[in-house]
């Protein structure tokens, strides 16, 4: 996810302070990752050096001042641009649970084990969502089903991966 461009896309309502952001990107996006506060700040000073934001106001208050940023046409035209672009797909050719299997047949691990593992973990994360699921609201419903989706197609890898251990094992083998 962009947070440059998340942050901007929030900006289009009107001018915020950092904290406001924070609070409305963790509301709408981070219940899984919050942002840190200094990445918001960090973020902002970037977003500002590019002249995508505008310093609307200055406050002082009890510790350091509060800016108050303000988007700038060149950032609702960013904005405008990064929405209109679609996402590449991610293939998934290279990830940690291939290698995993992989070497624990290259070492005489048992990659069987490694796959009943991971597929336990698997659905109890796939429980966990479903109980999110019933008790939120319609955006963590769809934000859930998203993941949910990607987790069936993993326990369908696992599954076709176990079938197959054995001819895998006589590839990297050789």
């Amino acid at each position: 996810m962009s947070i440059g461009h998340t942050l901007l896309g929030l900006l289009e309502s009107g001018p915020r302070h950092g904290y406001d952001l924070k609070r409305a990107f963790d509301d709408r996006f981070g219940h899984d990752r919050p942002l840190h506060y200094g990445q918001v700040y960090s973020t902002m000073a970037r977003l500002l050096k590019h002249g995508l934001v505008e310093i609307d106001g200055i406050e002082a208050g009890g510790g350091p001042d509060r800016k108050r940023y303000a988007i700038t046409e060149a950032g609702i035209t960013d904005v405008e641009k990064w929405l209109g672009q679609p996402e590449k797909p991610e293939p998934y050719l290279q990830n940690t649970l291939y290698t995993k299997v992989v070497l624990a047949l290259l070492t005489g691990r048992s990659a069987a084990d490694l796959l009943d593992t991971q597929r336990s973990e698997h659905l109890r994360l796939m429980r966990d969502l479903t109980e999110r699921k019933r008790h939120g609201d319609f955006a963590d419903q769809l934000i859930c089903d998203h993941a949910l989706f990607h987790l069936e197609a993993d326990l369908r890898w696992l599954e076709l991966t176990a079938a197959r251990l054995d001819r895998l094992a006589a590839e990297v083998a050789e």
